[in-house]
């Protein structure tokens, strides 16, 4: 996105567990927008903590997910990436 690179959910999270958090990242994402609307501050902090939360659980945020050691490039420009040369053709 705009030329971010973007960490991906834990692929193996149960689905029951990857669907319940979704879920819970969906919820908390409509309380933030709602509580913009509101212009609650403190709607809006909680929401955003569960945001924040519900991505960790996923595994877009927070310790790697992966044990292969490769780096963690989540939210680097691809063009500050070793990445950046796959993408020139």
């Amino acid at each position: 996105m705009r030329g971010r690179l973007w960490r991906t959910s834990n692929p193996n999270l149960p689905e029951d567990t990857r669907e319940s958090l979704v879920r819970d990242l969906m919820k908390a994402r409509r309380d933030v927008a709602a509580a913009k609307r509101e212009n609650d501050a403190s709607l809006e902090k909680d929401a955003r903590a569960r945001v924040h939360e519900a991505k960790v659980a996923l595994g877009e945020r927070g310790p790697v997910w992966w044990d292969d050691g490769a780096p963690d490039y989540n939210r680097y420009l691809l063009k500050n990436t070793p990445y950046a040369a796959q993408t020139k053709g």
